[in-house]
């Protein structure tokens, strides 16, 4: 999964990418123009570290992420505009993080996050209007294809109506299909962070965000950035101190990590043995099937069922033998719904 740092100059997202990857990337304003940074980061899971000490493998791999910290550049002479480099790059990555200022700027400008996550919102709303505007104009001329323009009249009145695709319902898995090529901004998974002050760390967040961010279908995390972005350069052991001197539970990476699973609908199952134990991502509803082609595209081809059983029960019984002894193993087909924590083992033929 690739996530998109992306937000205003001055919104402290450079910091919250040093925060969430440990790198110690360029900060300050106009430190990321015309550029892109790249950082991965493994997700911690506890069942992949149960596993492991169970087979001692020889591999131990977690999930990951990618993050990319988009280039903050505001159009010159438009204000808080989006030139279209910086939302091509947008467009390159699977989910978007707003970050929005919680923060008294070096101009001792009081922060605005409501104001910069709407503003924001409405930036990315007309790139998507003027791509199928552009589209609907081409389609006029070329008079063909009436079932795409019927589907993208459809789009272009719910952005007329100042409201994001991904809040419009009636599309299907097909239309979703149809319209994957356009890369739509506001059809991607979104998230709000909130850079805020040290002092701020552990307060509430402000209720008029709250209730935008619910209303809106959106994640929210709060952080503040400059002293995780610290905490990610100390050693873990120095970490948990430090972090709960701040009122907090644990760094910022795990609970973004957590929240940015849920709103892209992630999962991850999990394949254990003495070569490798590994989670995989994958899309929360998705088939065996699916799975299987994760792990590789031969498994997916000659696919013959999979055996599958609950993490718990394979740390708690002790092995597999275990399991099928105690009926703790199943055997399912390729429309079995994978469920997030299943450890399995596919039989295929090629």
């Amino acid at each position: 999964m690739k996530i998109g740092l992306v937000g205003f100059p001055g919104s402290g997202k450079t910091t919250v990418f040093n925060a969430l990857t440990g790198l110690s990337a360029e900060t300050g304003y106009g430190a990321t123009r015309g550029k892109t940074n790249l950082g991965v980061v493994k997700v911690p899971d506890a069942r992949v570290d149960a596993l492991a000490k169970l087979y001692n493998p020889k591999k131990t791999v977690y999930a990951e992420i990618t993050f990319c910290d988009v280039a903050a550049a505001a159009t010159p002479g438009e204000g808080k505009g989006l030139d279209e480099r910086v939302l091509g790059a947008m467009r390159e990555v699977d989910a978007l993080c707003h970050v929005v200022r919680g923060f008294a700027n070096a101009a001792g400008e009081a922060p605005q996050p409501l104001v910069e996550a709407h503003d924001f919102e409405i930036e990315m709303n007309l790139s998507d209007l003027i791509l199928i505007e552009t589209r609907l104009e081409r389609l006029k001329k070329e008079k063909a294809k009436p079932a795409e323009k019927e589907l993208l009249e459809k789009l272009k009145a719910h952005l007329d109506a100042g409201k994001p695709l991904r809040s419009l319902e009636i599309l299907t898995a097909t239309d979703l299909g149809s319209i994957s090529g356009y890369r739509f901004l506001t059809l991607k998974p979104l998230m709000l962070i909130l850079d805020v002050a040290e002092a701020d760390a552990a307060k509430p967040v402000p209720p008029d965000l709250t209730e935008y961010a619910r209303k809106s279908g959106l994640g929210l995390v709060v952080l503040a950035g400059a002293v995780e972005m610290d905490i990610a350069q100390m050693a873990p052991e120095e970490q948990k101190d430090f972090v709960a001197s701040l009122g907090l539970d644990e760094p910022a990476a795990g609970r973004f990590i957590r929240a940015a699973y849920a709103l892209c609908e992630l999962i991850s199952f999990l394949t254990a043995g003495e070569d490798e134990c590994r989670a995989w991502p994958l899309r929360k509803g998705s088939s065996a099937h699916k799975a299987a082609g994760k792990v590789h595209s031969d498994i997916e081809r000659g696919f013959i069922r999979a055996e599958v059983i609950r993490w718990e029960d394979l740390v708690k019984l002790g092995s597999e033998a275990k399991c099928r002894e105690a009926g703790k193993l199943r055997l399912e087909g390729k429309e079995y719904t994978v469920a997030d924590g299943d450890v399995i083992n596919f039989r295929f033929n090629v």
